[in-house]
Parts: C-alpha cells; structure tokens; sequence
C-alpha cells in the first residue's frame, strides 16, 4: 500500500528542505540582503559580486538553512542586480544546496529572481496593498514557478495594525490563494506584521500584546 505524502512545506536548493511539525526553528541567513549588511551593499554597489559570493557561503557555513536575498537599493538596478547575484549563486554547489527566499518590495525584482533559481524557493512577500486583482496576478506567477510565498498582513486600506486587521486580511489573502489560484496551504507563509512597543504613542499600547 503506497504512503501518503504528507502536506509539509517542502522547499530546496540542490538539497531538499521539508518542514515538518518537528522541525525546530528554521534559520534564515539575511547577511546577503542589502538593507541589512552594509558590507554585503558596498560589495553589490562596486560590482564585486565574486566577493559578495564569500558573505552568501558565511551564511551556509554558518547554518543557515534558507538564504535571503535582497536587492533593493535606491543605488542599484535591482532586477540586474538580483539577476547577476543569483545565477552566481547556482553556480556555487555549497551555496545553491539550501533554498533561496527571493525578497524585495518590488515585483519586477521578484519575478527576474524567479527566473534564476532552482529548486523551490520563498517568495518575500507579496500582498493585497494594491488590490485584489494585482494580488491574484502575482501570486499566480509564483505559483507557476513552484514558489512558496509570504503573504503581508497590508491590504487596499493599508497595513494590519490591531489584532482583528491582521486576522481579517490573513483570513482574505489565505481564502483567495487556495480557493482561487489554487495554492496548497503549506505553501503560504503569514508575516502579520510586528510593530515597535513602548513608543510612547497611547494608540500603540496594544502592539504587543496584538502580535502575540
């Protein structure tokens, strides 16, 4: 009798990544994102990709289980950039072996990264902030890609800031990509926002306890 596939997130590189009830936290290497690194950003800027390579093979070796890759720099042509960057990288054994999360607030960025990876990778992110129909549009070119994706708690009306908002939008988002464009739950991924506590400003009191 054949054995049922389980319905885990499952991603890769050259080697796979299943993510399973058991699975302890799942740690994502973020040095190789340009609004995070300065040294990672200098190496981009000046072109030096061999050199931004080694900070991307740190991570690996340092382990991480999904790289992170971010190219949005007001200094950069960020589809260029992501392009460039990542075909390097799946020229790399030791690096390209763990699952590659292409992020950018740019969909253009996005889909050229889409084009370079191989195995099945994370999408980060897209959202409802420019409404429905856009929303559908995108997540459906991730899907054609095999890609798993993170979904923003921000819709036309802007970001989820109290608990009810971030339910709600999680709630439509999840509604439209599995009943509509056909995702399997395990592939969507929920960022429902965190928020700085202990601003001073009384409305964002309950950011903290809205988040947990």
């Amino acid at each position: 009798m054949a054995t049922a596939i389980k319905p885990y997130l499952r991603l890769s590189g050259l080697e796979p990544l299943v993510v399973r009830p058991e699975t302890n936290f799942i740690n994502v290497g973020e040095r190789t994102n340009v609004t995070g690194s300065k040294k990672f950003a200098r190496l981009i800027r000046e072109n030096k990709y061999e050199e931004a390579l080694s900070v991307a093979r740190q991570q690996v070796e340092s382990g991480a289980m999904v790289l992170d890759v971010n190219m949005d720099d007001a200094l950069l042509e960020g589809v260029q950039a992501m392009t460039t960057f990542l075909n390097l990288v799946q020229s790399e054994p030791d690096i390209a072996k763990i699952p590659i999360m292409i992020d950018s607030s740019k969909f253009s960025i996005i889909e050229a990264g889409l084009k370079c990876v191989q195995g099945r990778c994370i999408v980060n992110s897209i959202s409802m902030k420019e409404g429905v129909d856009k929303f559908i549009e995108q997540a459906h070119i991730c899907k054609s890609f095999g890609a798993a994706i993170i979904v923003m708690a921000f819709d036309e009306q802007g970001q989820a800031d109290t608990k009810a908002r971030k339910v709600e939008i999680c709630h439509r988002a999840y509604k439209i990509l599995v009943e509509e464009v056909g995702y399997d739950p395990q592939d969507i991924i929920f960022d429902p926002n965190i928020f700085a506590v202990a601003t001073g400003i009384e409305e964002h009191n309950n950011y903290a306890v809205d988040f947990i």
